[in-house]
């Protein structure tokens, strides 16, 4: 369910943006594979298909050439991009709007530091409360958990720390030690808490808890490409329909942050530049309006058939792997 409404809110994006550039949209789906139920409109028919790993919005000029004055493949190459960058912004857009409205509720931990534990590595180096942590490492801090994490993939080796006291920028080494209570290594400090934000900081915390999470996404996809990740930590729809469920048993705030972090993921993964992802469209579409050439709309057709059947076998490989290895939770 959660799933299926982050797809629906992407390809709204899509859609509604068609829509306001006046393209013809012959089908809004939900899903991929054969179709379960669908209803005609004056123009466009919304289907619900039996796969729930994606959706698509079908556009008259989307695949090929047409010479009708709305089609798709007959709009400038600024409203072909608006149109096709519209879905993965309407999944950062939801992101930001989930952790604001989590922020808002149950409040927020920034990156400041509040107290430090007496005799523990941080207070030893001299860091006290009142201290802002910018970086980690030369990792950006936008949020506390972006500490918590630079600390705990540390695995104890010694951390470099850029923090802001008053108007001064300073520099520190931390050795953590290993606390065996939290089966983990820490240098003893506590974060500020924010306990009732007013709306204005809740909307930047959801901006930069956005932010954060795109910046550990794509440290994934570093590591991912280098061989140094565990692909065992992959998973794809079934696992998200699992995790999803047990996101709704923990409770609605958990619910929603699930939904903004899967929201956000769904948002980077399609703006890769791979044929048939929004991204592939979004550099062809960059290059029209920078070189003023108009690219074959036939051959982009054959090429996204490709990539489309390559995406759609990852997906099944990924789904057997969710089904023959799941991921423990």
């Amino acid at each position: 369910m959660a799933f299926g409404l982050l797809i629906l809110i992407h390809e709204l994006g899509h859609f509604t943006l068609a829509k306001i550039n006046g393209v013809v949209v012959e089908e809004f789906a939900i899903g991929m594979g054969p179709q379960l139920f669908s209803i005609k409109g004056k123009e466009t028919k919304y289907s619900i298909r039996l796969l729930p790993i994606g959706g698509y919005v079908k556009m008259l000029g989307d695949e090929g050439e047409s010479t009708d004055i709305r089609a798709f493949n007959n709009k400038s190459p600024i409203r072909k991009l608006s149109i096709v960058a519209a879905g993965p912004i309407m999944n950062f857009i939801l992101g930001v709007f989930l952790f604001s409205i989590i922020a808002f509720q149950k409040g927020c931990i920034v990156p400041i530091i509040d107290k430090t534990i007496a005799n523990k590595p941080a207070q030893q180096v001299g860091l006290k409360a009142g201290d802002e942590i910018i970086k980690v490492n030369n990792s950006s801090v936008f949020i506390w958990q972006d500490f918590q994490t630079e600390v705990y993939m540390n695995g104890g080796n010694t951390l470099n720390i850029t923090y802001k006291r008053g108007n001064q920028i300073k520099s520190v080494s931390v050795k953590p030690e290993l606390d065996e209570s939290k089966k983990g290594y820490i240098i003893g400090v506590y974060g500020k808490e924010i306990l009732n934000p007013s709306i204005g900081r809740s909307i930047t915390y959801g901006f930069l808890e956005t932010r954060s999470l795109i910046n550990q996404t794509f440290k994934f996809f570093k590591t991912l490409f280098i061989g140094r990740a565990n692909m065992n930590d992959v998973g794809g729809p079934v696992t998200i329909i699992k995790l999803s469920g047990a996101a709704a048993k923990a409770g609605i705030f958990t619910l929603m942050a699930f939904c903004a972090y899967i929201s956000i993921q769904l948002a980077i993964f399609n703006i890769i530049p791979f044929p048939a992802l929004d991204g592939g469209y979004i550099l062809l579409f960059l290059f029209e309006l920078i070189t003023g050439k108009k690219v074959d709309q036939n051959k982009v057709g054959m090429i996204n058939y490709f990539g489309f059947a390559i995406l759609m076998m990852l997906m099944v490989l990924v789904t057997v792997k969710d089904i023959i290895h799941p991921i423990q939770f």
